[in-house]
């Protein structure tokens, strides 16, 4: 029973993804953006009730296994800390160096991140 839950939540977190290329190139172009040591937090109002979020890690982070590696650390960030908050649009990009932090590491710059986004746009919401 537990296993169909999670599968469940799994499947439930795939809708709040941005996947197409003019969806990122959108949100580079026309929204805000926020910077913290080894990471970008890019962000803009949706006209939808729910949030989308993207990751985009470069190729001067390493090979594939490293980015992917990198891509899943933020996903599961994201996931476990409920950082999003509905009504925005996010692409969170990693910057040079951010593939050698380890996973605390990540999760204290990404909190930091989204405490700065909602410090600016005066969001009420505690980590």
């Amino acid at each position: 029973m537990e296993e169909k839950n999670s599968l469940l939540n799994a499947k439930e977190a795939s809708n709040h993804r941005l996947r197409k290329d003019r969806q990122f190139s959108y949100i580079y172009r026309k929204g805000k953006h926020k910077v913290i040591d080894n990471f970008t937090l890019y962000y803009i109002a949706s006209k939808f009730d729910n949030y989308r979020i993207g990751f985009s890690v470069s190729k001067k982070q390493g090979k594939a296994v490293k980015r992917n590696l990198l891509k899943r650390r933020l996903k599961e960030i994201v996931r476990k800390n409920k950082l999003p908050v509905n009504r925005y649009n996010y692409v969170l990009f990693a910057r040079d160096g951010a593939s050698e932090l380890d996973f605390y590491q990540i999760e204290n710059q990404i909190k930091n991140l989204f405490q700065k986004f909602y410090k600016e746009e005066k969001i009420e919401k505690s980590l």
